[in-house]
């Protein structure tokens, strides 16, 4: 997100897309092979227009070491106490070139490669362990420049990581995730409506230095539904008025926002999304899910 709040950025590098209509094909035949399903999602919110890309590419084009992972064109690695991301890929529906870099300082010591050794990092999301999610670098500070379209931005930055061992949509009915950005600290917020009909908030909050404490006590507050009737709350202080500023992605089964909320009695400018799983899993959703997405040969 950039210091002026004008322009944003965000890639999500997937090894097995879970999102993906062909994937899910694949799965409903027997066992798939997920590096069959990668790609390197970009999306740009820009202070003119918005781009999105999202490229599924087979195993012959993913790259990978316990410090870099490559899906095609576009490459992500660990090095001198930072992340780098280069990246040129094709946008959907309408084509035209995404490229450019970011630079990812965060703000504690660089942390341990997720996944390095075998480990499984991170918060069991459901019951029996198989979801899990790690907030890499909660606070850290990024430098963006674009090539495709020239752009150039700083602000600040966020990684976190996502594994799992069957799909989403066996696990979840649905969740909401955001990521709070105050004068002290960010404060992340994971609420999650399981398949067994139990949920699970979690809360953490980390200063600049990497230290972490739980929140209050938070509860779900109304941010308004989107154009296709998906409905947002964010998990913020009880008796507060979350305000929708911008809505990035409005999507039958997922929305992108940003908003305004109180954490702790603090503000903060909020990063917020909103996920339906039953809605992504309705055959009418999967009809439309490939003009969002291309898929290399």
């Amino acid at each position: 997100m950039s210091d002026d709040g004008r322009s944003a950025l965000t890639i999500i590098a997937m090894l097995g897309s879970v999102f993906s209509p062909y994937y899910a094909r694949a799965r409903a035949r027997g066992a798939a092979d997920p590096l069959m399903h990668c790609a390197m999602n970009v999306a740009l919110y820009g202070p003119r227009a918005d781009r999105w890309a999202l490229t599924e590419r087979p195993r012959r084009a993913v790259f990978r070491s316990p410090r870099s992972l490559a899906i095609g064109p576009s490459l992500m690695e660990w090095a001198g106490g930072e992340l780098r991301v280069a990246f040129d890929e094709i946008t959907a529906p309408v084509p035209s070139r995404l490229s450019g870099t970011v630079r990812l300082r965060p703000s504690a010591p660089e942390p341990a490669t997720p996944g390095a050794g075998g480990a499984q990092p991170g918060v069991a999301l459901d019951g029996r362990g198989r979801h899990r999610w790690a907030p890499v670098a909660p606070i850290a500070r990024a430098e963006v420049e674009l090539t495709h379209p020239s752009l150039r931005f700083s602000g600040s930055a966020y990684l976190d990581t996502n594994s799992g061992d069957e799909p989403l949509e066996h696990a979840f009915e649905r969740w909401t995730w955001s990521r709070a950005l105050g004068a002290d600290g960010i404060a992340l917020t994971y609420d999650v409506r399981r398949r067994d009909g139990t949920r699970m908030l979690l809360s953490p909050a980390f200063d600049a230095g990497g230290g972490a404490r739980e929140l209050p006590p938070l509860t779900p507050r109304p941010l308004g539904g989107t154009r296709w009737g998906m409905a947002r709350d964010i998990a913020a202080d009880p008796g507060s008025a979350p305000r929708l500023l911008r809505t990035y992605e409005d999507t039958p089964f997922y929305a992108r926002s940003l908003a305004t909320a109180t954490f702790g009695g603090k503000p903060a400018m909020v990063v917020h999304e909103a996920l339906s799983l039953d809605r992504f899993a309705s055959p009418w959703v999967q009809l439309l899910l490939p003009f969002r997405m291309r898929r290399a040969s």
